[in-house]
């Protein structure tokens, strides 16, 4: 696979960070995040950007795994892994996270989100609706590495496309999903919750951790459990939006 290969930032991206990774010249541990932003233009009313940021242990800096249409024009491969900040904005849009994990064991979720990076079987297509795109990426490996419990939102549009199959875990390797190419299915999850998808367009409910998933608006409720633990352990008790 012809991967692109950057130590640069994206065009329109800023480089730094919105302190939502921990900084690696001080945290020794590992570190697995999953991140989402609006997308730039016109595209950012319907949808996000997702991209996955790994630092093994003692690393002192973050690789990015992504996939952009930019690249794919210019190398004819959509799949980018580079040195970023993991946090930074894109096109000027505050990330937001959706998945983390730390510590203990990660390094080795690290090793199988890389194979699975370079498996991508859509690296050499890009369609911004309804896929193969950025974020039909990030749903492939985290399908890969279900440890992440990555809970993509429905404006991740594209976490559904699924190519010529019908069936397939869903996007958090929890539960399944029945799709059509990405524009017709449904999603039956522990992490996600049920989500109707129709035209590239989600609708669903989290029973879990309450909220409801919308088109355009993304989730609006409680965080999900994953993120909820991680800032309690880190800040105590709390409460907040999730993506």
């Amino acid at each position: 696979m012809n991967l692109g290969l950057s130590d640069t930032g994206a065009l329109g991206t800023g480089q730094r960070g919105s302190r939502l990774a921990p900084d690696p010249a001080t945290t020794p541990d590992a570190v697995v995040q999953v991140y989402g932003a609006r997308c730039s233009r016109w595209r950012g009313h319907f949808g996000i950007h997702t991209w996955i940021a790994v630092k093994p242990a003692g690393a002192r800096a973050y690789t990015i795994y992504e996939v952009m249409d930019s690249y794919f024009r210019r190398t004819g491969s959509a799949v980018v892994i580079r040195k970023r900040a993991p946090d930074a904005r894109w096109f000027g849009n505050a990330p937001e996270l959706l998945a983390d994990k730390r510590g203990e064991g990660v390094d080795a979720l690290i090793k199988r989100i890389g194979q699975a990076a370079r498996e991508y079987p859509y690296a050499h297509e890009y369609v911004v609706w309804p896929g193969p795109n950025s974020n039909t990426f990030t749903a492939y490996v985290a399908r890969a590495v279900p440890e992440l419990e990555a809970n993509l939102p429905s404006t991740a549009i594209g976490k559904d496309y699924l190519g010529d199959r019908l069936l397939a875990k869903a996007p958090s390797g929890s539960g399944f999903q029945v799709s059509l190419f990405g524009l017709l299915g449904v999603l039956v999850s522990g992490v996600e919750g049920f989500e109707v998808n129709v035209l590239g367009l989600g609708f669903g409910v989290d029973p879990f951790s309450p909220a409801i998933r919308l088109p355009l608006l993304g989730r609006l409720g409680a965080a999900p459990s994953q993120l909820r633990r991680l800032g309690e352990q880190q800040y105590g008790p709390l409460v907040r939006g999730g993506p």
